[in-house]
């Protein structure tokens, strides 16, 4: 049994759910979010309250079970609450702008590197800090980890981007005699 898959997800106030043709929707103050609903999880609306449920007892409907409600709740939070990534940049000469839709890095390459902002994300970079919020989750932590892997942090000087929360584990480098 998922211990994820059994949990309530509730509807706050000003939040729409409906389900129809296995296409989840959620609507809320900040936007609405569409999800695709495989065959084998039914989904029960109760008031404000969700629950899911498997229609099979088989190994990928179990598997499938927890995911989906992890979704949903992400789905829910998401378009009441914005997630946000921050990025941190550091580096002499690293610098990051955005323009339009479009994010301007200088990494220490010959040339800047120009990235699109997707459609539903809200990027601001302030000197050598990244902020990335949106309703979609994965769509937030996709796109932090896009621009992560343009330039990942070194561990002998730190130099590249790095999350906010993030450590990097520091080598000792050459000693000379």
């Amino acid at each position: 049994m998922s211990r994820i898959g059994k949990r309530i997800i509730t509807l706050p106030e000003k939040t729409e759910f409906k389900v129809s043709d296995n296409v989840i929707s959620v609507k809320g103050p900040l936007g609405e979010l569409t999800r695709t609903l495989h065959p084998v999880i039914e989904i029960k609306v109760e008031g404000n309250n969700i629950t899911l449920h498997p229609k099979k007892d088989t190994l990928e409907s179990k598997a499938l079970w927890g995911t989906y409600a992890s979704h949903i709740s992400n789905m829910v939070s998401g378009v009441n609450k914005p997630f946000e990534k921050k990025l941190i940049l550091e580096g002499i000469g690293y610098k990051s702008e955005v323009t339009g839709d479009k994010i301007k890095l200088a990494l220490g390459f010959s040339h800047p590197v120009v990235v699109d902002i997707p459609a539903g994300l809200k990027v601001t970079a302030e000197k050598n800090n990244i902020v990335i919020s949106g309703s979609d989750k994965e769509m937030v932590g996709f796109f932090a980890a896009k621009l992560r892997s343009l330039k990942k942090p070194e561990p002998y000087k730190g130099k590249g981007m790095r999350y906010d929360d993030e450590v990097i584990r520091r080598k000792q480098g050459k000693k000379t005699t």
